[in-house]
């Protein structure tokens, strides 16, 4: 019931500050637009995410707009979604909490209902200031309990949208489109939007959630054309997924140049990052030499750092173009760090999980993220294979609930995660250990697997009033 009792708390939180807060407007206000694309893998661009190492780009894919971001810009080498999966990591960014507090772990009777009242993103913007304009266009993936956008606080949305909206989930290769992925009709409803309040003088936030590059796979025909141009590299193969990218990757410019044309650059912040990290395989691409996200280890749905570290950018006023930033971030400081730039001045929830990033912004990568914890969590269970993952400076530990197994890892010198240093420093395991299984306790977190379908459906469902 712990698990409840810290969603509720949010909630209480929220009436607190509504009720002791006077909302006031301010001209000064930040706009801020978040995109997010769907199982990008931190190597699945042309940017190179750590100058240090060749390796840390696409050896096929071209993404030209997204190194114009990284250009304009700063890029985190150490960037981080708050899960290896979808449905998660778009919850936490929502409420700032990690997945171990909320759905995908536990059944707490009128955990949606706790949910819908939390301190959300929409909501601590319209409390620093009442003009906000608010919008989340594209994928939305809530599942179990089918909170809508406009639930969580949202001015205007696409609603109750999925992987299914997008153009499938299967694993297969689509085909054609003039639209691929929605990228097109995407990116004007989310310019229109930004052009109407940039217009009106309502500062916005609005996030872009595109279906790409999750399959299935879809391209426009002249973009194929261009990949099959391209020599192919030891990673990355296929001219279909190449062009599904190319396409995204073009959007995203479009978006930029909207915002740039509208004369928004010196008052808007721009963050990119992925949800998760990229799949191992691709239907119809032949195996490469090396593995699809090397030099990281494993991919999608792994606590290893194929499934966690992703692409992720900042641009905005203040940010030193072109800037380097080795600090690690994860997408649950979007929160604190908003409400900072937006000015926020009520009482943020003690369950927030990330730490403004605002330093780091502003010192050319070298600032300090301040967050409750003096850690970085990942945990999966529930209606996932139970698994979670805590990084502590250079250091971290991924658990293996079923197997009882915990490695350890130096990320710095190893960040392919080959040389498990658990029995030649477990005093430095155990402690991290405990720091995990400690947080996991005080927010109620499963750390069981369930097998069957119908008991996820069962644990997820929420009960008839």
């Amino acid at each position: 019931m712990r698990q409840y009792c810290m969603i509720g708390l949010a909630a209480c939180l929220f009436v607190v500050v509504v009720c002791a807060r006077e909302v006031t407007a301010n001209e000064d206000a930040p706009n801020f637009v978040v995109i997010l694309s769907d199982d990008q893998s931190w190597v699945g661009s042309s940017v190179l995410m750590d100058p240090e190492n060749s390796e840390t780009r696409s050896d096929y894919f071209r993404t030209p707009q997204m190194e114009r971001m990284s250009e304009m810009g700063m890029r985190f080498t150490q960037g981080y979604a708050p899960a290896p999966y979808c449905c998660p990591t778009r919850r936490s960014l929502v409420v700032g909490q990690t997945p171990a507090r909320h759905i995908y772990q536990k059944d707490q009777p009128g955990w949606a209902t706790a949910f819908r009242e939390s301190l959300s993103l929409p909501r601590m913007l319209k409390l620093a200031d009442a003009d906000y304009q608010t919008a989340h266009f594209g994928k939305w993936d809530s599942r179990f309990d089918n909170v809508t956008p406009e639930q969580m606080g949202y001015d205007v949305s696409d609603g109750l949208t999925g992987n299914g909206t997008g153009g499938g989930k299967g694993d297969r290769d689509a085909g054609v489109s003039d639209d691929p992925k929605l990228v097109d009709s995407l990116t004007k409803r989310a310019g229109n939007f930004i052009e109407k309040h940039a217009k009106s003088g309502h500062p916005f936030f609005v996030q872009v959630s595109h279906y790409a590059v999750h399959l299935d796979i879809f391209y426009r025909k002249d973009t194929l054309k261009r990949a099959r141009q391209w020599d192919p590299g030891r990673r990355h193969t296929l001219p279909k997924f190449a062009a599904m990218t190319s396409d995204v990757d073009q959007a995203i410019g479009e978006l930029l140049d909207r915002i740039e044309s509208l004369g928004l650059l010196e008052n808007t912040y721009v963050f990119f990052m992925s949800d998760n990290g990229g799949r191992l395989t691709i239907p119809g691409q032949k195996r490469g030499s090396l593995s699809r996200n090397y030099p990281l280890r494993e991919g999608k749905g792994s606590m290893y750092e194929g499934g966690l570290r992703v692409p992720f950018m900042v641009l905005g006023p203040g940010i030193e173009a072109g800037a380097i930033s080795r600090v690690p971030v994860t997408g649950l400081d979007l929160f604190p760090t908003m409400a900072e730039l937006a000015g926020f001045d009520g009482v943020l929830p003690e369950i927030l999980d990330g730490g403004s990033m605002v330093s780091v912004l502003r010192e050319s990568g070298k600032g300090t993220v301040e967050r409750r914890q003096p850690f970085l969590i990942f945990h999966q269970a529930g209606a996932r294979v139970a698994q979670s993952a805590l990084r502590q400076g250079d250091f971290k530990i991924v658990k293996h609930w079923a197997e009882n197994r915990v490695e350890l890892f130096n990320l710095k010198e190893d960040l392919a995660e080959k040389q498990n240093l658990a029995a030649e420093n477990p005093t430095r395991c155990n402690e991290m250990e405990r720091s995990l299984d400690q947080f996991l306790e005080s927010v109620g977190a499963l750390t069981e697997r369930n097998t069957t379908k119908a008991k996820q459906r069962e644990m997820f469902a929420e009960p008839a009033p």
